[in-house]
Protein backbone atom coordinates (compact mmCIF):
# COMPACT_ATOMS: atom_id res chain seq x y z
CA UNK A 1 0.00 0.00 0.00
CA UNK A 2 1.15 3.44 -0.79
CA UNK A 3 2.25 5.26 2.26
CA UNK A 4 0.34 8.42 0.84
CA UNK A 5 -2.41 6.65 1.46
CA UNK A 6 -1.91 6.36 5.50
CA UNK A 7 -3.29 8.95 7.94
CA UNK A 8 -1.22 10.97 10.13
CA UNK A 9 -1.61 10.36 13.37
CA UNK A 10 -1.07 12.36 16.56
CA UNK A 11 -1.71 11.57 20.61
CA UNK A 12 -3.51 14.66 22.06
CA UNK A 13 -3.74 13.15 25.57
CA UNK A 14 -2.96 9.56 27.25
CA UNK A 15 -3.54 7.94 30.68
CA UNK A 16 -2.75 4.37 32.05
CA UNK A 17 -6.47 3.47 30.71
CA UNK A 18 -7.72 5.90 28.02
CA UNK A 19 -5.69 7.61 24.90
CA UNK A 20 -7.52 10.57 22.56
CA UNK A 21 -5.35 10.87 19.06
CA UNK A 22 -5.92 12.71 16.07
CA UNK A 23 -5.46 11.24 12.16
CA UNK A 24 -5.27 13.50 9.61
CA UNK A 25 -6.87 11.27 7.15
CA UNK A 26 -5.62 11.68 3.47
CA UNK A 27 -8.42 12.64 1.90
CA UNK A 28 -7.85 15.85 4.25
CA UNK A 29 -10.67 15.04 6.88
CA UNK A 30 -9.49 15.03 10.47
CA UNK A 31 -10.90 12.50 12.56
CA UNK A 32 -10.44 11.87 15.85
CA UNK A 33 -10.43 9.01 18.55
CA UNK A 34 -10.90 7.95 21.93
CA UNK A 35 -9.86 4.56 23.28
CA UNK A 36 -11.31 3.73 26.29
CA UNK A 37 -10.19 0.48 28.07
CA UNK A 38 -11.41 -1.43 25.38
CA UNK A 39 -14.20 0.39 23.64
CA UNK A 40 -13.09 3.23 20.95
CA UNK A 41 -14.92 6.21 19.79
CA UNK A 42 -14.39 7.94 16.27
CA UNK A 43 -15.52 11.17 15.31
CA UNK A 44 -15.05 13.63 12.75
CA UNK A 45 -13.68 17.58 13.47
CA UNK A 46 -17.89 18.96 14.21
CA UNK A 47 -18.90 15.80 16.43
CA UNK A 48 -15.48 16.16 18.44
CA UNK A 49 -15.88 19.67 18.99
CA UNK A 50 -19.75 18.89 20.33
CA UNK A 51 -18.23 16.25 22.27
CA UNK A 52 -16.01 18.59 23.64
CA UNK A 53 -18.42 21.11 24.07
CA UNK A 54 -20.58 18.44 26.18
CA UNK A 55 -17.14 17.25 28.76
CA UNK A 56 -17.14 21.00 29.50
CA UNK A 57 -20.56 21.40 30.52
CA UNK A 58 -20.11 18.20 32.57
CA UNK A 59 -17.12 19.63 34.21
CA UNK A 60 -19.18 22.91 35.29
CA UNK A 61 -21.78 20.70 36.84
CA UNK A 62 -18.99 18.86 38.85
CA UNK A 63 -17.55 21.79 39.63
Amino acid sequence: MDENNEPVTNTIAETENFLAWRAEEPDGETTYHLELNNVTLHFFKEDWQEFLDLVDLVLDEEL
